[in-house]
């Protein structure tokens, strides 16, 4: 897991770094402005083109004129730069690269107020007005230059951060910083790029190493950690030889209603996919003949109002809720899972009906698994105006009762018992349809049926899911839920 850091936890790394490898302050400017520009430069080849700089007076600056060194020694000869002298104070180092850059052919203006930002003629703009650190909206002078600059309308990149916009924490509904097109940071993504509402402020991100201590890193105490590659590899067990159908679990999809049967049968093929050695689907009478067409591999459990389900305990893992319908009926067969205390998967309709059961939410078996949506989150623990106090909500919930809560978003937060928070960076658009929830819910049952523990299931169910949609997306404008489910088995292999 790659420890995420507030932006005062990253001035720590930044000063333990210069202090300990040694290395001075102004040379780690020079090798972030340097693995900005490699980056920039896979973009905007094209050294004929006009780039101007915003350069704030504090160290968000010193990197902007570093930058335009860089791209001077590349070829781009159209280079301008905009000093923002709204501040008596300036960084040292801000101070040193103005003094090299003075030494350069480039043309520097300085901007006393906005008014005297006029006829910028440029194709490219680089933002480096302000770092990371804000807790407050812009105002004055800055707040009006950067309504300028968003109002030329031209592709923006921005340093580390886009200007105006909060690192961490709750994200203002007004936003009124920089609109980049991307933003560059340095060593780690901030906390909040993996916000819905930071497309407010940049369309994308990435992240360059500019040689902080990792070491140092990754020992600083953050309840958010992003999960990589390389944890995904290390928790994936190969199968062995001599094992059989009994060695991968038992998985128990409780699913479908009569006039919803592809969420029971989407939910079926992922969990069948992502490995259980087997898998019954639990589902109304009218939906056995779509289930032994699609998935003659997946026994059948027919479901009526009076259903229960006798000895859980020799499924391995429990999955309810995908299409099942709101009812009395199924209210009392999540009562008697409940009361049975084994850890359940919990998604889609059993989650709106436990909305309406806090009692029965008290009393969910510890390492549950939900997998709520936005909106079904809010249903089950309050209406939130905004995603940093879903989150916080989220934590706090999974902490409370012990389980672990999938939400979902594009970068799915993963809230465990002990208050951590896991993000997932696999996923993309092209995944934006109906049963993508239902496929995560029957991988997360696979999982947890294999005997990963509720956190591993959680972890590998999210980010395999996603990257099956990745590989597909490449090929495709969207990727189907069904095709995801059928790619997963494919991700694995290659991965083991």
């Amino acid at each position: 897991m790659q420890t995420l850091l507030t932006s005062a936890q990253m001035r720590k790394a930044d000063e333990f770094t210069i202090t300990n490898q040694p290395i001075a302050s102004i040379d780690l400017m020079e090798k972030a402005a340097k693995a900005f520009v490699q980056n920039f430069l896979r973009d905007e080849f094209d050294a004929n083109k006009r780039v101007a700089i915003f350069c704030g007076k504090g160290n968000n600056g010193g990197d902007g004129l570093a930058i335009a060194h860089f791209l001077l020694a590349n070829g781009y000869e159209h280079i301008k730069v905009y000093i923002v002298n709204f501040s008596k104070k300036h960084s040292n180092d801000f101070a040193i690269n103005l003094q090299r850059l003075d030494e350069l052919p480039c043309k520097k203006i300085v901007i006393n107020n906005p008014s005297e930002l006029r006829n910028v003629k440029a194709d490219l703009i680089i933002d480096a007005i302000l770092g990371s650190g804000l807790n407050k909206s812009l105002d004055g002078d800055y707040a009006e230059l950067v309504s300028l600059i968003n109002k030329l309308n031209k592709k923006v990149y921005a340093v580390d951060v886009p200007s105006g916009f909060f690192a961490e924490g709750k994200l203002p509904v007004d936003y009124n910083g920089i609109k980049a097109y991307k933003t560059i940071s340095f060593q780690r993504p901030k906390i909040n790029f993996f916000f819905p509402e930071s497309i407010q402020a940049t369309e994308k991100f990435e992240v360059v190493e500019i040689g902080l201590d990792e070491d140092f890193i990754q020992k600083l105490i953050s309840d958010y950690y992003l999960i990589q590659l390389s944890d995904i590899k290390k928790n994936l067990k190969p199968r062995k030889s001599f094992s059989h159908k009994g060695s991968y679990g038992h998985a128990l999809i409780i699913a479908g209603n009569t006039n919803i049967m592809g969420a029971a049968l989407l939910t079926s093929m992922a969990c069948l996919h992502a490995g259980a050695g087997l898998t019954t689907a639990c589902i109304p009478h009218s939906g056995l003949t779509a289930l032994n067409t699609a998935l003659p591999e997946v026994m059948a459990l027919p479901r009526d109002e009076y259903t229960r389900i006798e000895h859980p305990a020799k499924y391995q893992s429990i999955a309810i809720g995908p299409g099942l319908g709101v009812s009395k009926e199924n209210e009392k067969l999540i009562e008697t899972l409940i009361a049975a205390n084994q850890p359940l998967i919990i998604d889609a309709d059993a989650l709106n009906i436990l909305s309406n059961r806090w009692d029965l939410i008290e009393k969910l078996p510890k390492n549950s698994i939900l997998t709520p949506h936005l909106k079904e989150f809010d249903r089950l623990f309050g209406e939130h105006d905004n995603w940093w106090d879903r989150l916080q909500t989220a934590k706090m919930q999974a902490e409370k009762l012990k389980i672990v809560i999938v939400l979902k978003n594009q970068y799915t937060f993963i809230c465990l018992p002990t208050g951590k928070i896991n993000i997932n960076p696999t996923g993309n658009p092209a995944m934006a349809q109906g049963g993508m929830g239902d496929v995560l819910t029957g991988m997360i049952a696979a999982f947890v049926a294999q005997g990963y523990s509720s956190t591993d299931a959680a972890i590998l169910g999210c980010y395999l899911h996603g990257k099956a949609g990745n590989t597909l997306a490449e090929e495709s404008f969207v990727a189907t839920a069904s095709k995801v489910a059928e790619q997963v088995s494919k991700e694995i292999k290659e991965l083991l």
